[in-house]
Formats: structure tokens, C-alpha cells, sequence
């Protein structure tokens, strides 16, 4: 018996059970959960960013996909007035509830997980806030560097924003995300990338550059060394999971209406508290 017929055999024997996906997943718990509506919203969200993705378009923005800390009193109110104290169905009903509660919690803090494995999309890049990048550029010329799977520059290229993707492709063979571009993306490091545009542009968007790397801090000293008022937009968490310590270190932060109006539209959803900021 070979393996293939061997697995067949076990599944037939119920001795493997294939694990639902993580959409799958979300699709149970928007039926256990559906007289639940703060619960519904967050997992109507989850899947209708999953659907937009996967139709190649950038998803709307995220709500904090967190359970409310009083579900666990909503969800008792609601069995309580459904059945009797002394009703076992009612007991039943609870416990089904309160048994999915921490593994929807789980995957709802694993939502970001599941976009890196699926889509490559490290950074959660909404439509509305390239939308809003756009804007701010007004017709100016952009070097996105370290695009990744190019989810910025699609967006503002369908803003029709000018910009010039380039990343160095070096994580490929690493990772999933080199499996899900997006976009025409050069393959250029950020430095390479900076020199060779540096006479066209007048601003640089740089979104997760990786922590313990400095090549962000290098990037920064080129354009303060340059004879030319280039913008840097920088997108990642300070002294977080971005970035590194050096950049940080050394990253003059302007405070601006505009970084907080951009903002609104790349708020926090799990534990990594990443922003935009404009650096000099």
C-alpha cells in the first residue's frame, strides 16, 4: 500500500480529520455566534477582507479584533432568558458557547498570522489609507523601498499616485510572501533603490523595514546627506517589531494633523501597534 492509499485509508477510518481552515473557521463561528452582534462584526470583517484579497483588491480598515470584555455576561443574559434555570438544553447551549469563546479569541488574535501565510501581507495596508497617502502626495513622485508583496504601491498606483516600487527580493525563497506580488515591483535594496531614483523623487515610503537590520538607518543618512528636501514616510511600530534600534534612535518624528489623520485609517487590531510617521 502506498502512501497516498494509506492516508486515504486512515481518513476513511476517521484516524485523520482534516483541520478546518482558518476561514472556514471564521464561517462556523459567524453561525454558533449569530445572535451575537458584536461578535458577527468582527468576523464579518475578517472575511470580508479575506474576500477582497483574494479578488486582488486592497480591504477596507479593521476594527480592534478583540472580544468584548462583557461577552461572557451577554452571552449568560441571553441563555438565561431562553431557558429555564433548571433546563439541561439551556446548560447545553452555554457550554457550546463558552467552549468556542477562547478559540475564536485565539483566531481572532491570529488574523495577522493568517495574512502573512495566505497573502504575504505583513503590514495590514487598507484601501482607504493608501487612499489617503494619495492625497497627501498630491501629485508628487514616490519611491516605495522594501515593498514587499507591493500592497502600498498598488493601492496608490490605483489612486493613480506616482510611485516607483522597488524591494530586494532577497526574502523569496523564505517565505510566502514573494509568492503573492501584487504589483510590478524593481528589484532593488533600499539603498540601491534611493540612488538611483534620488534625482526624480520627493518622497520615500518605507513600511516594515525589519528590526535588527540597520539598512533603514543607512537610508536615513542618505537622505539627509542629499542636497534635496526628500520626504520620509515610515511605516512600523517604534522600538517594536520594525525597524531598527538605530533608526529609531536617530529618527527626528514630526509631529503632523496629516500623520494622525493617515492614522485613522491604520489603527492597531491586534498586539503590534504600528503607525505611520512623517521622519526627517
Amino acid at each position: 500500500m502506498n502512501k497516498k492509499q494509506l492516508i486515504k485509508k486512515l481518513r476513511k477510518n476517521k484516524k485523520i480529520v482534516k483541520k478546518p481552515s482558518y476561514i472556514e473557521r471564521m464561517k462556523k463561528y459567524r453561525k454558533i455566534f449569530s445572535d451575537f452582534p458584536a461578535i458577527i462584526f468582527l468576523v464579518n470583517n475578517i472575511l470580508e477582507a479575506d474576500r477582497l484579497l483574494r479578488s486582488n483588491q486592497l480591504p477596507q480598515d479593521l476594527p480592534e479584533l478583540i472580544l468584548p470584555d462583557n461577552i461572557q455576561d451577554e452571552i449568560f443574559q441571553f441563555v438565561n432568558n431562553q431557558y429555564s434555570m433548571n433546563d439541561r438544553e439551556g446548560d447545553k447551549v452555554w457550554n457550546k458557547y463558552v467552549d468556542q469563546l477562547p478559540i475564536l479569541d485565539k483566531d481572532l488574535r491570529s488574523f495577522r498570522d493568517y495574512l502573512e501565510a495566505e497573502y504575504g501581507m505583513w503590514a495590514y495596508i487598507s484601501a482607504p489609507f493608501t487612499n489617503g497617502i494619495a492625497k497627501y502626495l498630491n501629485g508628487k513622485k514616490a519611491l516605495e523601498v522594501m515593498a514587499g508583496n507591493g500592497y502600498i504601491s498598488k493601492g496608490l498606483c490605483d489612486a493613480r499616485a506616482d510611485v516607483i516600487c522597488t524591494d530586494s527580493m532577497s526574502w523569496q525563497k523564505e517565505n510566502e510572501t514573494g509568492h503573492h506580488l501584487v504589483t510590478n515591483i524593481e528589484k532593488l535594496d533600499a539603498n540601491a533603490a534611493f540612488d538611483k531614483y534620488k534625482h526624480e523623487i520627493d518622497v520615500v515610503i518605507m513600511c516594515w523595514s525589519p528590526d535588527g537590520v540597520d539598512i533603514d538607518w543607512q537610508l536615513l543618512q542618505k537622505i539627509r546627506e542629499y542636497n534635496k528636501d526628500i520626504q520620509l514616510i515610515v511605516i512600523g511600530e517604534k522600538y517594536g517589531a520594525t525597524d531598527s534600534k538605530s533608526f529609531w534612535d536617530n529618527a527626528k518624528i514630526i509631529n503632523s494633523d496629516i500623520a494622525n489623520e493617515l492614522n485613522k485609517h491604520h489603527r492597531p487590531f491586534d498586539l503590534i501597534k504600528d503607525q505611520l510617521y512623517f521622519v526627517n
